[in-house]
């Protein structure tokens, strides 16, 4: 073995060992820290499970949808959203399965079940003819929800997702997918430290919000996090998106670093879509520029009635 074969395998083996055998060390946020929201939610069941969703604004205001992505829940996904869109829209945000507070449902599933489980959502609130915003994995889940359940969805937007997100390196992807899940078995806070940091380096998360953010990615299951990764690479809705039958707006940031822009623009091209560019930013786009989705679905609720 090389010298820095030895060396990665004593780091490595004292990684491991650290994080199976040594104590949990606080980090420090600075301070104060505190939550950017106090939106309680409440559970609905769906089958026999139980999914987790927040509301906001008047009941007989628009109604407006928001489905987030692979990842952050709805809560983390939308906070810079929400209050935006409270005093004018009646706002529903569920959280998909495996994600924030819904039901961790162990075993494969399609981006169709998450699907059905947001339409059973809305059933049980009385949704009907919503602006569905859908982000990343989000925007797949809408396209089906819009596909499966035509009544419950007036318009569509869809945000930093495609039709077919990985039409390439499928065998790459999954491989990364798979280390990705043998390290979350072992240890998740690598990854929440820095996706916190580069969020926060976006500018979409300020300091006073870190831990809140932090302890949010903190809460997930591998195993369960990483099927709805692969839920996503299955995905394909070239086929059937260009007749979903309701206006749909496709918002495009233009240096996304985990949807590849060219399947974004596939997207708004099969769909017949109009097209909406975040010009220079990355996929944090929902965190780091807000006013750019209020605007949008300002536009779309009004569009939508008439």
């Amino acid at each position: 073995m090389s010298s820095f074969g030895r060396v990665a395998a004593v780091g490595v083996g004292g990684w491991l060992a650290w994080r199976i055998l040594g104590p949990e060390v606080p980090i420090d946020h600075g301070s104060p820290q505190q939550r950017p929201l106090r939106i309680a939610g409440r559970t609905v069941i769906v089958g026999e499970r139980e999914f987790f969703y927040r509301e906001v604004g008047p009941h007989d205001a628009p109604p407006v949808v928001l489905i987030h992505g692979w990842s952050l829940d709805g809560e983390q996904t939308f906070f810079r959203l929400l209050p935006q869109l409270m005093d004018r829209y009646r706002v529903i945000v569920p959280d998909l399965r495996n994600h924030g507070k819904s039901d961790w449902i162990r075993g494969r599933f399609e981006v169709a079940d998450a699907a059905d489980e947001v339409a059973g959502v809305l059933d049980a609130v009385g949704i009907r003819d919503a602006t569905v915003l859908g982000y990343s994995l989000g925007g797949m889940v809408a396209q089906e929800l819009a596909r499966r359940r035509a009544g419950l969805v007036g318009a569509l937007v869809l945000a930093a997702t495609a039709a077919h997100p990985v039409p390439v390196f499928k065998v790459a992807t999954k491989a990364a997918f798979w280390l990705g899940q043998a390290v979350a078995r072992i240890s998740t806070t690598e990854a929440a430290r820095l996706t916190t940091e580069l969020v926060a380096r976006s500018g979409g998360l300020d300091r006073k919000h870190r831990r809140w953010f932090y302890e949010g990615l903190r809460r997930r299951d591998a195993t369960l996090f990483y099927a709805a990764g692969h839920a996503a690479v299955r995905f394909d809705s070239r086929s059937w998106v260009g007749a979903l039958g309701v206006p749909i707006t496709v918002v495009i940031p233009t240096k996304d670093q985990l949807v590849r822009v060219p399947q974004q623009c596939e997207l708004a091209e099969l769909a017949g879509a109009e097209v909406v560019e975040i010009a220079g930013i990355g996929h944090e786009s929902i965190l780091s520029h807000p006013e750019v989705y209020v605007d949008v679905l300002e536009r779309v609720v009004k569009g939508a009635m008439g």
